[in-house]
């Protein structure tokens, strides 16, 4: 997540650095509360990204979507992705963005709630790159359990494994994890593993 690459961004839909928005990005994702959902997780879904964008109708519009996707971020709020979508949709209204692609990058942050049901081959790049950390290497994928835990560590143990054990059931039994051929090749049976394997330590 380098100056260097949001200025690039900026420059594919025509705007100015907004320097000024790059700083509260980087503050936000610095918070002492985030062990998952900061930089690194950001910077790993751009690095995915350049690996699928081919497949995209606007990888600009995904790119922008995921800079903003976890800017809001309280392990304790039901409404982060809304307030991530709408902090995206302000800043690109503030800039005279047209207001579908306001519209579109709005969306692309919203199905990252859930990782539901999809409406554009963009959506499913989208949701993809979210969920690549389930389709990681075993190491990798247990530093996220660890980091996922410490981001609730306030939460007894024994709710937390319940609602976790809860949530990695619910993925086990989609019929596909993932929309697209990159992901469904490189990261479906990988993640399937992972999954059962997290269940199982609970």
């Amino acid at each position: 997540m380098t100056l260097e690459r949001w200025q690039q961004l900026m420059s594919a839909f025509g705007l100015a650095c907004n320097a000024d928005t790059y700083a509260s990005l980087m503050e936000a994702y610095s918070e002492k509360h985030r062990h998952y959902h900061n930089i690194d997780h950001v910077t790993a879904c751009l690095r995915h990204l350049d690996e699928v964008a081919a497949q995209a109708d606007k990888p600009h519009e995904i790119e922008l979507a995921l800079w903003f996707h976890d800017a809001i971020y309280n392990p304790f709020s039901s409404s982060n992705e809304l307030d991530s979508a709408d902090w995206a949709a302000q800043f690109l209204r503030d800039n005279a963005v047209p207001e579908d692609a306001i519209s579109r990058v709005h969306r692309l942050i919203m199905v990252t709630q859930g990782h539901g049901r999809t409406s554009s081959q963009d959506e499913e790049v989208m949701i993809d790159i979210d969920l690549s950390i389930l389709g990681e290497s075993p190491q990798t994928y247990s530093r996220f359990e660890k980091a996922i835990r410490k981001e609730y560590s306030r939460v007894p143990y024994f709710l937390f494994r319940k609602k976790r054990k809860d949530i990695l059931c619910e993925f086990l039994t989609r019929q596909r994890l993932y929309n697209t051929e990159h992901f469904i090749e490189n990261f479906e049976a990988q993640a399937r593993i992972n999954l059962t394997n997290a269940i199982a330590a609970l």
